[in-house]
């Protein structure tokens, strides 16, 4: 019985451990010849496929019908030094033949000795240290975890918050937009002149004309010290005359006084 139901987990173990092993063909072959076309999705499935066959293999081993394999003893019947055709087509062509030489590796059931003395040591060490001094280091150990993740959590909080504030608004669209238009356009501005207003006003910009306009309800001065030749008038606004050789034509001169009496007044 015992014999039987090791025959059965052995086969259970050698289909787990091919369908594992044309899944890493399979996924290697992808990584080495379609690298250049490969997804991430296609990744992803390759290891979730992966991941689960070695579970279910760990559970046939974890199973309770499945005997201890480790009292189970390997023992070699016949090795040659002769090349075995059975041997390689169970082995595809890996060993070629079973000698002396390569049975020591495949028949290994613990590992390399280097290996095997740094495990003993650790076990030796481990046993050394008291239960109490396990339980303060223990302690220390979960503490120095608990500020690293509070470290984390801290860092973590304080980049939301500082990308909370870069993307904050510090300022209002509408008063922008009334502020650009006002200043390019005048929208929203008062055409009304303070009272009382006068003096020497030079402009030479195409908005002369509407002073002009706005002037022609106000009285003349006659400036002091002024040629003997008389510039032509409009409105009340002397005009420098163009056309003189070697001049060119100045800006507009105005000299407007506030009316205290109707123009038109006798």
């Amino acid at each position: 019985r015992e014999e039987k139901q090791l025959e059965l987990t052995l086969e259970a173990l050698i289909s787990q451990v091919a369908d594992l092993k044309n899944s890493l063909v399979s996924f290697i072959y992808k990584l080495e010849n379609e690298y250049d076309r490969l997804a991430w999705p296609s990744v992803l499935d390759s290891f979730a496929l992966l991941s689960g066959q070695l579970n279910t293999l760990n559970k046939v081993l974890k199973h309770e019908k499945t005997p201890l394999l480790r009292n189970q003893v390997i023992i070699p019947l016949v090795l040659s030094p002769d090349r075995d055709e059975e041997i390689m087509r169970q082995t595809e062509g890996r060993v070629p033949v079973f000698s002396h030489e390569v049975v020591p590796d495949h028949l290994r059931t613990k590992p390399d000795p280097e290996v095997e003395e740094q495990e003993k040591q650790l076990i030796t060490d481990a046993a050394r240290i008291s239960p109490d001094v396990a339980q303060k280091q223990i302690q220390s150990l979960n503490k120095m975890c608990s500020n690293l993740l509070e470290k984390i959590s801290k860092e973590e909080r304080e980049s939301e918050s500082g990308g909370l504030r870069q993307n904050k608004q510090t300022f209002n669209p509408a008063d922008t937009n009334a502020l650009v238009a006002a200043v390019a356009f005048g929208k929203g501005l008062s055409n009304r002149r303070p009272p009382g207003s006068g003096g020497s006003v030079q402009s030479g910009q195409a908005g002369a004309g509407a002073i002009i306009a706005s002037a022609s309800g106000m009285q003349q001065v006659p400036m002091s010290g002024a040629p003997a030749q008389q510039q032509p008038m409009l409105a009340g606004v002397q005009i420098a005359q163009a056309g003189q050789p070697g001049k060119m034509p100045s800006g507009i001169k105005t000299n407007i006084k506030s009316a205290s009496m109707h123009p038109y007044q006798r």
